[in-house]
């Protein structure tokens, strides 16, 4: 990583979506969040670089140039994977991991500061959404729906 004297400061829309694309080469292929876009949202790159580098232009330049509801896409998503708090997390790595690399100063300080609110609100308001059951964002089987879990109290004995 260079030093942050030798790192421009986020100043233009141009930087916006230059951390954004950057961001992204690095997410796709990551293998703990990659899929999420690939497989699971099929993120037409081209098509979402504009909208979401005019999210971050505006929460980080004032702008304005964003219109839209960022949270919506998020639990359409999350319908589909069950998007949890280490997806949030990753995403959160690499997206401050991508910031370092390319900028310094206090616009980029604020990148990585929203994007951790951006994160945590997410995730806390996705925990009232429905999600796939357990088992079926890994592509795993679904548990045997005759196996049922009983809970006893302490010393009450159990069938054999």
């Amino acid at each position: 990583m260079t030093a942050p004297a030798d790192r421009p400061d986020v100043a233009t829309a141009a930087d916006c979506e230059r951390l954004v694309r950057a961001f992204y080469a690095k997410a796709m292929d990551d293998p703990i969040i990659g899929w999420l876009f690939t497989d699971v949202a099929r993120l037409d790159l081209e098509a979402h670089v504009p909208q979401i580098a005019a999210f971050w232009e505006t929460v980080l330049l004032g702008t304005k140039s964003y219109s839209g509801t960022p949270f919506e896409p998020h639990a359409r998503l999350h319908a589909k994977a069950n998007l949890r708090a280490g997806h949030f997390g990753r995403w959160l790595a690499l997206w401050s991991e991508t910031v370092d690399e390319l900028f310094a100063g206090p616009t980029a300080e604020l990148a990585k500061a929203h994007a951790l609110r951006v994160a945590q609100a997410f995730h806390r308001r996705l925990q009232s959404y429905p999600a796939p059951p357990l088992g079926a964002d890994a592509g795993e089987a679904l548990p045997d729906p005759r196996l049922v879990v009983t809970r006893h109290a302490p010393g009450t004995p159990t069938e054999r």
